[in-house]
């Protein structure tokens, strides 16, 4: 069955199961460019326009801004405006953005009120954290032994994985801290790197690295991140980061 015969089929199926709840189906927040097959069905996408979005991220490229997601699939303005806003990009795409503008706001009579001065998290030393209302002594130390793990941080996302920083201390980071710009990672080459290499990770551990190593044996190298996230237990939700801490 090739795909738009499947789409077709899928289609007459979820009409089915709408009709029969009476329900639209909700949407979350995601990432545009981790947009499967059936994704992009769901959103309203041709097959034509899932294909070009999949080729494009077959070259290991990424949309960072609604207009480029448009300008790589060529959706219509209407389904755009649809779908735009439940996009979300990483934390350090959305400064980059910012920052383009951060002269003219740093003008404006609100920016001459605010006294926080704003800097990279992975500049931060420990006495930048203390700071931070919420923060001692523990937990700062707990932030950069964390960020020594990873050789970095790449989202403000990766803060809630630190043991014993609640919601509110997330907050409070958020005011005073962002990823201003990559760190240079040494990545981990996911194709060649041992069960023992591939655990010592702190997103994969030892049942998701042996699930990795079986995969890789059995189907061949991974192309990009789209192919990790077929495994059992993946965390999906941390795709967007975790890729960039790797090479295919």
């Amino acid at each position: 069955m090739d795909k738009q015969q499947w789409l077709s089929l899928q289609a007459e199926v979820d009409s089915l199961k709408i009709e029969k709840s009476n329900e639209r189906p909700k949407r979350y927040p995601f990432n545009p460019n981790f947009i499967s097959d059936y994704k992009g069905y769901k959103l309203g996408m041709t097959v034509e326009e899932i294909d070009r979005l999949l080729a494009f991220r077959k070259e290991n490229k990424y949309v960072n801004s609604a207009k480029e997601f448009q300008n790589v699939t060529k959706v219509s303005d209407s389904l755009l405006n649809a779908i735009a806003p439940f996009f979300k990009f990483p934390d350090w795409v959305n400064h980059k953005k910012e920052n383009n503008h951060y002269k003219d706001f740093s003008k404006s009579a609100f920016a001459k009120k605010e006294k926080i001065a704003v800097m990279d998290i992975n500049q931060a030393t420990q006495q930048d954290l203390i700071k931070v209302n919420g923060i001692g002594e523990i937990i700062s130390l707990r932030i950069l032994t964390q960020k020594d793990k990873l050789g970095g941080f790449v989202s403000m996302e990766q803060l809630k994985d630190v043991w014993g920083v609640s919601p509110e201390v997330i907050l409070n980071l958020n005011k005073h801290f962002v990823v201003a710009k990559l760190p240079n990672l040494s990545k981990i080459d996911i194709n060649n790197a041992s069960l023992k290499e591939l655990s010592q990770f702190f997103y994969f551990k030892y049942d998701l690295a042996r699930q990795i190593v079986k995969y890789r044996s059995m189907n061949g190298d991974f192309k990009n991140i789209d192919d990790l996230i077929k495994i059992n237990g993946f965390p999906v939700d941390k795709a967007s980061f975790i890729t960039l801490y790797l090479s295919f």
